[in-house]
Parts: C-alpha cells; structure tokens; sequence
C-alpha cells in the first residue's frame, strides 16, 4: 500500500482517481485542486508519491509541473508522477533536467495511460520504487525530434527500439519481454546503442537520464 498526495483540478478525473487508487489498496492522504495545497500537504503528511497534473489553478499554465519541482528541491528522494493532458517535450525536459539517480523516482505520463489501468499502476509502482518512467509517445515525439540527426542513423531499427524502450524506463528484462527476445540479446543491442552514440554503459535511472539528454541534444548527467 502506497499512501499518496493526489493534486488535480478536474473534480470528476480527482475522484475518479481516488477512487481506482483506493480499489487497488492504496491510500490517498490528501486529493487537492491547486498547486499550493499540493505543497501545503505534502508538508503535512509527508507521502509515499506525489501525483500532479501539470496545469493547475490560478494561470493553468505550468503550476503543478513547477510545484513538483519545489518539492523535489525541498525533498530529493520525494517520488513524484506528472501527469499531462498533451504531448509537451518541453515540460518532460524541464521535469527530467538536472535529475540524478540518487534522487527518488520520477515519472512523466500522459493521462490517456491513466485510462490503462495495469499500465498506470505499473508506472506508479515503478516511480514509488524509485526508478524514471516516461511515456511512450512522449518518447516517440523525442526521436522524431531527432529522427535527421547523423548520431540516431548510426542504429538499426532493432537498436532504435531497444533505445526507445530505454527511454521509457524499462530494464533489460523489461525490454527483453517487450520485444520477444532474451536478455542476452537486449544487453548485445543496448552495448551497441551506447557505443554508437558514445555514452557510458550505465544502469538504472543514470541510463534513462542519459538517453534522454542525448535525445535533447544536452550532455549526459554527470
């Protein structure tokens, strides 16, 4: 059972949410409409999670996004799950910039997945376990974004997906399933995916993190 902080200014996707949280044994401490009760009761009651929209009251902007931030500065291993109503790179970038992984997890998803129950709970569980999911399209976006560039053309499509499967957070285990192939395959193309782009061999979040910056064109976390 996960206790968690619910921020969102939708009433009926809140309750709803509360409602499929609850039905799968979790407990949400606190469910709020606005960025400053979001703060106000992670303060409180510290939780397991935080889940936040990116939009929120008064501008509907960016609010939520940059209350996650605010909390992560004030709580580094604070596991947080943004979710967003559109395809925004921009808001992922800023979420996942200068991130580490030494810091609690982290998650970026569109609310269409929320709709995918056993996806939605996988990524929460994932997040709570400290590990980075982000959403696939988002993901696919981010490699469309740098489909011309000469780096990406050095893969081959099965290289792609294995890159693709990384971003989103999945271990070689994970990603074995995902694409019907043994483990020692998926080690074999995901060597070749960071020799061909000149990354370190990295695992875990510090992976993630790292094909991400290079879908950004940044330099790999440090």
């Amino acid at each position: 059972m996960l206790r968690l902080v619910l921020a969102e200014d939708s009433v009926l996707l809140r309750a709803g949410l509360v409602e499929l949280l609850s039905r799968v044994g979790h407990e949400v401490v606190a469910a709020v409409g606005d960025a400053s009760e979001l703060a106000r009761a992670v303060d409180a009651d510290r939780p397991d999670v935080v889940i936040t929209d990116v939009r929120m009251p008064p501008g509907f902007r960016d609010e939520g996004l940059k209350a996650a931030l605010e909390l992560r500065a004030r709580h580094a291993d604070l596991p947080v799950l943004v979710l967003s109503q559109y395809v925004a790179t921009a808001y992922a970038t800023q979420l996942f910039s200068g991130a580490s992984s030494a810091e609690g997890g982290l998650g970026y998803l569109l609310k269409d997945r929320v709709g995918e129950v056993s996806e939605f709970m996988d990524a929460l569980d994932r997040v709570a376990d400290g590990q980075t999911v982000i959403d696939p399209e988002v993901v696919r976006v981010l490699l469309q974004q740098q489909s011309a560039g000469r780096p990406l053309a050095r893969l081959t499509p099965r290289e792609r997906e294995v890159l693709a499967l990384m971003a989103e957070g999945l271990n070689n285990q994970a990603i074995a399933q995902r694409l019907t192939v043994t483990e020692a395959s998926v080690v074999k193309h995901a060597g070749n995916v960071f020799m061909k782009l000149e990354l370190d061999p990295t695992e875990g979040n510090r992976r993630v993190l790292a094909v991400l910056a290079h879908l950004r064109g940044e330099a790999p976390p440090g």
